[in-house]
């Protein structure tokens, strides 16, 4: 956002919600449909034939204490050796499925996500580095994006070597909350200290990029409190911080109901949390990407929104040329080409699988044009606030109005309400309506619309 501008309170009390999970399209609620190993490997050698870069996701999913507004499937456990057989996994996953794309194809995103990462000790992690290298064009430079998540409580000086001499460029701080009556909540206690202990570390050691995550709407929480916490977080001046919703579903992920849904701050109190929020980062020089990103004008995701070649996807925010995802591990998500894919929840079935040289189970869907219609204009939308119907209709034979007739009056009434900007030819999300694009996005999920039942869009704010 190039300016402060008044969240306003009719947008936020029409538009915004916590109970609903949305990051793209299409969502992972929908990968429910089997998908064989002969689908993947046949999407494999599509890849490889057409020598699209890649990306690779690695999916470590070990935490050693539970935190209790997790919506991941992880593994809570101290006994570090079940990184060592997990590794053991790994290992025979990875050349299984290397084998059939092609060296040339460049790795230009990486990620080791979880859970957990360093977990895995640092002999560990250089192993699995190591087989990856093994296996793919791997060459961490300036222009990779080869990134990490860190738990500040589970990682130090020398880990941060570590990665950095194994070719991460990047980092992701998992934050949360520095009130420590909301670490007592969610039993995440991470003073600020150990933050910027890790800020120091990256900015040392010469990472790239260094971002940061933090929540809001969690239990105990207080405008105040949220106020404090990312006021404490820009003065460590990360290029990226990224603001999340929580979400309260504790019916879906039973580690919530350990959160007394009392705690929760109510609606008025999470409108002044954002209202703070995008007035601290505008005045600290932070630019609003979308979906609840924020970076400072020389960020990777900044510089390519301005260029026009901002990607979002199954992943997030990224920067570059169009690829092809690849995940390894328990949950880990894939997408070649029209084709996506998420390995199973089970540990058992997945190590079992690997030292069988099998794929383990998946569960995905392939996505028909009705789906890549859909996906172009979310994708417009979380990355330019707009959307150019002409392109839409030349690219894919159909009349926006008329492909879309029954969005349309939905559309009216939030150009009606000033969250947008329509006309037949395309549409433009306005400087108010920015914090709520997700809104705008779901009108056009076929997926989202079947499960509302024309009851009115619903999503979380930023």
């Amino acid at each position: 956002m190039s300016g402060s501008i008044e969240l306003s309170a009719m947008l936020f009390n029409k538009y915004h919600r916590l109970d609903k999970q949305y990051r793209s399209y299409p969502t992972l609620e929908q990968f429910q449909h089997p998908i064989s190993p002969f689908e993947r490997f046949s999407a494999l050698r599509d890849s490889c034939k057409s020598l699209k870069p890649l990306a690779l996701n690695i999916s470590i999913p070990f935490c050693a204490n539970a935190c209790y507004y997790c919506t991941s499937k992880n593994i809570v456990t101290k006994d570090r050796s079940r990184g060592a057989t997990y590794l053991r996994s790994l290992e025979q996953e990875i050349p299984l499925v290397a084998k059939h794309i092609n060296t040339q194809q460049p790795i230009e995103h990486l990620h080791f996500g979880g859970g957990t990462p360093t977990f895995l000790n640092p002999t560990e992690l250089r192993q699995l580095m190591s087989c990856l290298k093994d296996n793919f064009n791997i060459s961490s430079n300036k222009f990779t994006h080869y990134s990490i998540d860190i738990d500040p409580r589970e990682t130090d000086w020398s880990t941060m070597g570590v990665l950095r001499e194994i070719g991460f460029n990047r980092v992701n701080i998992e934050v949360q909350g520095l009130d420590p009556a909301v670490q007592r909540a969610i039993n995440r206690l991470q003073t600020i200290e150990q933050t910027q202990n890790i800020v120091e570390a990256a900015r040392t050691l010469q990472f790239r990029t260094i971002r940061i995550n933090l929540i809001y709407g969690l239990p105990k929480q207080t405008p105040e409190s949220f106020t404090q916490a990312l006021t404490d977080i820009i003065k460590l001046t990360p290029g990226h911080i990224n603001l999340q919703g929580f979400q309260h579903l504790p019916h879906k992920y039973p580690i919530q109901t350990r959160i007394n849904a009392q705690d929760l701050p109510q609606s008025t109190a999470i409108a002044q949390m954002l209202n703070n929020a995008q007035q601290l980062l505008s005045d600290a020089g932070y630019i609003y990407i979308g979906m609840g990103h924020f970076a400072l004008a020389d960020d990777d995701l900044a510089s390519a929104q301005e260029d026009g070649t901002l990607q979002y996807g199954i992943h997030g925010y990224s920067s570059g040329a169009d690829y092809d995802t690849i995940g390894f591990g328990i949950s880990a998500i894939s997408q070649l080409g029209e084709l996506y894919y998420r390995n199973t929840h089970d540990l058992g079935a997945y190590q079992t699988s690997s030292n069988n040289q099998q794929l383990a189970p998946a569960y995905g869907l392939v996505c028909n044009t009705d789906d890549q219609i859909r996906r172009s204009i979310i994708q417009a939308l979380t990355c330019h606030f707009s959307v150019d119907f002409t392109n839409i209709e030349q690219r894919f034979k159909i009349n926006a109005k008329d492909y879309f007739h029954a969005q349309w009056h939905t559309l009216q009434c939030m150009h009606d309400d000033g969250l947008l900007t329509l006309t037949e030819q395309g549409l433009k999300i306005t400087e108010q309506g920015r914090l709520f694009t997700l809104a705008v996005c779901q009108v056009f999920d076929h997926y989202f619309t079947q499960e509302k039942q024309g009851n009115a869009v619903i999503t979380r704010a930023i």
